[in-house]
């Protein structure tokens, strides 16, 4: 079969690679589509390397139908539409008995050192399986939207951690895929004004459609006057980091109202640093709380999403490559071009 290999910073070999099947309490996947990550790019180029192997297949946003079913195995048939949550907790550390396996010191991630969905097949280890991290989707979903469960989940296990009351003022900076899905999160949780910041006229156009109350250019703007003018001087209630630069941590701590949440979702660019004013913290007595991964429950959450149509997931996948274009997928994801990029085996 044709993979994605990942050799190391720089180096992506899509090559023929021996098709796997499914021992015993495995579950073998024709991948349908694999939706490109910040992550892939960032393995790609060398910038993440913690817990990143070498010579495995690259990919974990992926979705496709059940190929071959293992001894052991139940619940799955043959050409059933599945979708996988990729990050493979021990469920007996500290951590994941404490209900928090997205940030388990065993995890291992599909597509990280388990090979992932940027290939023709896809093998799900026997823990992944009887752990539950592989769901059945339903009929009729195109693979590309189903693949996009996986960010959703990331999302949704952020909306966790910095809550939006009803009728709270969202800020959300920067509207990539990762902003246009916590704008959604913020407008069914009950949001009564969410305020999208982002200098590509494209994706705060996009914002609007999708039901942005304000948008807003911050290199042509002052996002602290648009903020004062829409929350009487008071500040958001909520202001959430969808764009890896150290910079915007301050900017949200300054924009967030008394007593209001702060989250920074976006993985910080460089060595992940970024000096802010902490008496703000202190005196305006924030909350500021980090997201990481997700855990299954709230990848069958993100699964219901879009499944019922909650979430917009038909106009989020604007490019698409066949698997021998891997490579240009990547660099057209990190060129920032359209929304989200899927590889289509």
């Amino acid at each position: 079969m044709l993979a994605a290999v990942f050799r190391g910073p720089g180096e992506l070999d899509v090559t023929e690679v021996p098709t796997p099947g499914a021992g015993t309490g495995e579950v073998l996947v024709k991948v349908g589509a694999n939706t490109v990550c910040g992550t892939d790019v960032r393995i790609l180029r060398g910038e993440k390397t913690r817990g990143v192997a070498r010579d495995f297949v690259l990919g974990h946003e992926f979705s496709g139908h059940v190929a071959e079913v293992g001894r052991g195995v139940e619940g799955y048939e043959l050409g059933s539409p599945v979708v996988m949550a990729p990050a493979i907790a021990c469920l007996r550390c500290h951590y994941c008995k404490r209900g928090m396996e997205n940030v388990c010191v065993n995890k291992r991630i599909v597509g990280n050192v388990v090979d992932g969905g940027l290939a023709e097949y896809m093998r799900v280890p026997a823990e992944a399986v009887s752990a539950g991290n592989l769901f059945v989707a339903h009929e009729g979903i195109p693979p590309e939207h189903l693949a996009l469960a996986e960010p959703l989940a990331c999302c949704v296990n952020g909306l966790g951690n910095y809550r939006v009351e009803m009728d709270d003022t969202v800020l959300i900076l920067g509207a990539g895929p990762i902003g246009l899905f916590h704008l959604q999160l913020a407008l069914l949780s009950g949001a009564g004004k969410v305020i999208v910041s982002n200098p590509s006229e494209d994706r705060r156009v996009f914002a609007k459609e999708l039901g942005a109350h304000v948008v807003a250019d911050p290199t042509a703007e002052d996002l602290s006057e648009v903020v004062s003018e829409h929350t009487d001087g008071l500040g958001v209630d909520v202001a959430v980091i969808c764009i890896g630069l150290p910079s915007l941590v301050n900017d949200a701590i300054r924009l967030a109202r008394k007593g209001g949440r702060v989250n920074v979702f976006a993985g910080l660019s460089g060595a992940g640093w970024s000096e802010v004013e902490a008496n703000l913290i202190h005196y305006n007595e924030l909350a500021v709380t980090g997201a990481s991964d997700s855990k299954r429950e709230n990848y069958d959450t993100a699964l219901r999403l879009i499944e019922s149509g909650r979430i917009a997931v038909d106009r989020m996948v604007t490019h698409r490559f066949p698997l021998a274009e891997t490579v240009e997928a990547i660099e057209k994801s990190a060129s920032g071009e359209g929304i989200k990029v899927a590889v289509m085996p």
